[in-house]
């Protein structure tokens, strides 16, 4: 593992949110949240990245991120899918891919009603690094696949250093095999370095207050294993319901 900065005890949310505005959680504490789940429930969701389609929004016809995406909110302890709808950037948050609706295909049914989705947004609502009310809120539930190749360079970041938008973004490593790179850096407001490390483990996470970091990863090549790596991702972004309930889908990337 790269080299990491020293990590602190795990404070309390207003401790947190004076200390410092990201969380990095080792793959251990979230898989502990996760204790009442077999591991045959775990397997079931992380092989659910295997059917992802290829994102067909991205720049010049690349070819090597597949993405689901699906919009969520609580109804008491429920994880409840809202009305599917495209997904929606401004340009001045995403210069490469904003200013367009973006209609990624949505979670398949079983993925978007599994236990272990429900009880890992609960676990990251609970290390989020600020206030959010999870009454009034709308969770955005990202599936990413990054491929890398000899022929072509697999992108987590295109974007390059940016914000996603969001008042929270949670970053969980689902799978990594044969994969060179891919390190996760996160940056002041003035872009100057706060942070980095590379995601090892599965279910290892970075949860990010997207309104007072930037952040970004490099790219990920192959290993010398085999011709492909694979890195898998699920990005949980964390935002106000807008007007009339509707999830972040429907709605302007960042609020006031």
């Amino acid at each position: 593992m790269t080299e990491n900065q020293p990590q602190l005890s795990t404070p309390g949310k207003g401790q947190r949110e004076m200390l410092r505005p990201y969380v990095h959680l080792p793959a251990d504490t979230v898989r502990g949240a996760l204790a009442e789940h077999s591991e045959r429930e775990l397997k079931s969701l992380t092989e659910s990245w295997a059917g992802l389609p290829v994102d067909r929004f991205m720049k010049d016809a690349a070819t090597y991120r597949r993405r689901r995406y699906s919009a969520f909110r609580f109804a008491g302890n429920s994880l409840v899918r809202t009305v599917h709808g495209a997904f929606r950037q401004s340009t001045e948050v995403n210069p490469l891919h904003g200013g367009v609706a973006r209609e990624f295909a949505p979670m398949e049914e079983e993925t978007a009603r599994s236990g272990v989705l429900r009880s890992l947004v609960l676990a990251l609502l609970d290390e989020l690094p600020g206030d959010f009310d999870r009454a009034a809120g709308s969770i955005g539930v990202h599936q990413i696949r990054i491929l890398a190749s000899r022929d072509e360079t697999g992108l987590p970041a295109p974007e390059g250093i940016h914000e996603d938008g969001h008042h929270f973004v949670a970053q969980v490593l689902m799978r990594r095999d044969n994969v060179v790179g891919g390190e996760s850096r996160l940056y002041d407001r003035e872009r100057e370095p706060l942070f980095r490390t590379t995601l090892l483990e599965p279910f290892e996470t970075i949860i990010i207050d997207d309104r007072r970091v930037f952040h970004g990863v490099s790219p990920i090549e192959p290993g010398p294993e085999l011709s492909i790596g694979v890195r898998d991702m699920m990005l949980v972004d964390f935002m106000p319901l807008t007007p009339g309930g509707r999830g972040p889908s429907d709605g302007a990337a960042r609020q006031p």
